[in-house]
């Protein structure tokens, strides 16, 4: 492990709780299987929106199609965030890991300065490695339907400890600018973040045009234009040319029979 830094419950609260924001609660937590499934319980229990679950260590951490990974403790940010969208159309909320994603690319840029990108549907990468994954679980409650919104983001991971050979790390990243570099702290990483994704999400949630969420998704996507495969259940696969992200956030591919449209997938970048 590259040296780390000390997740601050109360610099985190004190950056993100304001009043009118969306962040309402900030918890921090040693360790913890996963922050999706314990958040899920929490809104079951009725958590508010807004909830937000840090933890330093998690050994049961989920990602799509049901893959798992364990990061040494202290090397990166696990956290999860719980949204009750108010009055939003349950088909719109297909754009919550997205509206994640630019958030994180956002903040990534921001705060650390790398050209983070999005790999549709929900990774954030930089140069075409791996650097952060997110993902969204919608959970029934007493009170109504909620979503959990998770993101995996790697800082201080060194080469060895990455989950495949082609992610990357902040810590690495700042390496090859040269010798002393250094990525910014996990507090300041964010709180960078979630100050974007209150921006965002704020935004979305009063307006009914997701037409402006596809066009700030495309210019930060680095999808679009690329040949790729698209990985779907049952060992299909289908290549094709990249060519948008509709309106309703699923991918639009022109294949060699005509153009597909797709909202859930894993996706290659062929080159």
């Amino acid at each position: 492990m590259l040296s780390g830094d000390h997740l601050d419950v109360d610099v985190l609260r004190r950056e993100l709780l304001r009043p009118g924001g969306l962040w309402q609660a900030v918890d921090v937590v040693d360790r913890t299987g996963s922050t999706n499934a314990d958040l899920a319980d929490r809104a079951r229990r009725g958590a508010a929106s807004g909830s937000v679950l840090v933890t330093d260590f998690q050994d049961a951490g989920r990602g799509r199609q049901g893959r798992t990974w364990v990061a040494p403790r202290g090397t990166g940010i696990a956290l999860s965030v719980l949204l009750r969208p108010d009055g939003v159309d349950p088909a719109r909320w297909s754009w919550l890991p997205l509206l994640a994603g630019l958030a994180v690319v956002e903040g990534v840029r921001r705060a650390a300065d790398v050209p983070a990108e999005l790999k549709w549907p929900n990774d954030v990468l930089v140069a075409e490695r791996k650097l952060c994954g997110i993902l969204a679980e919608r959970v029934e409650t007493p009170t109504g339907p909620a979503c959990v919104v998770g993101l995996g983001l790697n800082v201080w991971l060194s080469a060895d400890e990455l989950p495949v050979p082609s992610a990357t790390s902040l810590a690495l990243l700042a390496a090859e600018r040269g010798p002393g570099e250094r990525p910014p702290s996990r507090n300041l990483l964010i709180a960078t973040i979630l100050a974007a994704f209150d921006l965002i999400y704020s935004r979305w949630e009063v307006l009914d045009d997701d037409s402006l969420f596809a066009a700030s998704y495309l210019k930060r996507c680095a999808t679009i234009g690329r040949q790729v495969k698209v990985l779907l259940p049952d060992d299909v696969e289908v290549e094709g040319q990249a060519e948008a992200v509709d309106h309703d956030g699923r991918l639009v591919v022109r294949t060699a029979t005509g153009l597909r449209t797709f909202s859930a997938g894993d996706v290659v970048h062929l080159r």
